[in-house]
């Protein structure tokens, strides 16, 4: 999937992937697609959540070897 903004949020722990993407987000333009990379698992429903809250869309999300990826697309 194409990203305009890529975050690496591995070996932080609740709450600050979601701290830094809403941070980075906040800096990028309606439409754009931030790409973040974590570890911590609780990410997973953290991300969901957010997405909800804020109207974000949360287009993808996988994980691989403990390593989770979700694209988020401002609103």
């Amino acid at each position: 999937m194409n990203f305009n903004k890529e975050l690496d949020a591995r070996g932080l722990h609740c709450p600050l992937p979601i701290l830094k993407t809403k941070k980075a987000l906040a800096d990028m333009l309606s439409g754009e697609v931030l790409r973040v990379m974590a570890t911590d698992s609780g990410s997973v429903r953290d991300f969901q959540a957010f997405a909800k809250q804020t109207g974000n869309d949360l287009l993808e999300q996988s994980e691989e070897n403990k390593e989770f990826v979700f694209f988020m697309k401002r609103k």
